[in-house]
């Protein structure tokens, strides 16, 4: 009985360090769910790890701490403008990335700030985020779609008669399964040429598409 109350009382009547504590050891667990069960595993990134991991840590307790401020909801509305156009000097992030680093920001704030909903109110919008994560990571109907720039050597199969033959051997060379290519910038000086190469690979274990270098489309 005492932990079913526990479970429905209102955790601003929890003692203070209690409260702080708990709350925040609630955060990490389910922070770590999501980073350390969702993201890491496909991604395995270490930098994105330690960048998710402290972000969650300083957006709880400054959250938490500057609680009693009576500027809560615009408080919070302003970290996520903040937060939300974030841009690292040395690496852009992708949309996974950023993606991630929103819902982060988002549960935590969620914890430190929800002080008037129960434990039991807490713990099932956490869930949601986590189930909603999941679901959209293991979606076995959606299907990805990468990108990879290949300077290709055979310039005389980028003609429109010999597009199977080309696909055929980009096929064998890189051991993936081409969707489409678009070729760009024709170096008939080197017999080269610049192509791009959409493919799926069910086999890959992270989404991260390979950074493109933008060339001037040339009509098949």
């Amino acid at each position: 009985m005492d932990d079913l109350e526990l479970f429905d009382t209102p955790i601003a009547d929890a003692g203070d360090m209690t409260a702080l504590l708990f709350r925040f050891l609630f955060n990490c667990i389910f922070v770590g769910v999501i980073i350390l069960g969702l993201y890491y595993p496909k991604s395995r990134k270490r930098e994105y790890f330690f960048t998710f991991a402290l972000i969650s840590v300083s957006i709880f307790f400054l959250i938490y701490l500057l609680g009693s401020v009576k500027i809560k909801v615009g408080f919070a509305l302003g970290l996520f403008a903040i937060f939300g156009i974030i841009r690292y000097r040395t690496e852009s992030m992708s949309v996974r990335e950023m993606t991630y680093l929103f819902v982060i920001i988002a549960m935590s704030v969620i914890n430190a700030l929800a002080v008037t909903l129960s434990y039991g109110e807490l713990v099932m919008t956490n869930l949601i985020f986590i189930a909603m994560t999941l679901l959209c990571e293991r979606m076995p109907f959606i299907g990805s779609r990468l990108e990879k720039l290949v300077l290709y050597d055979r310039i005389d199969l980028i003609v429109p008669e010999k597009r199977e033959e080309l696909i055929e051997d980009l096929h064998k060379r890189l051991g993936i399964n081409i969707v489409d290519i678009e070729i760009g910038a024709v170096d008939f000086l080197h017999d080269t040429a610049m192509l791009k190469v959409v493919y799926t690979d069910r086999q890959r274990t992270t989404n991260t598409v390979d950074k493109m270098l933008k060339f001037p489309k040339v009509n098949q």
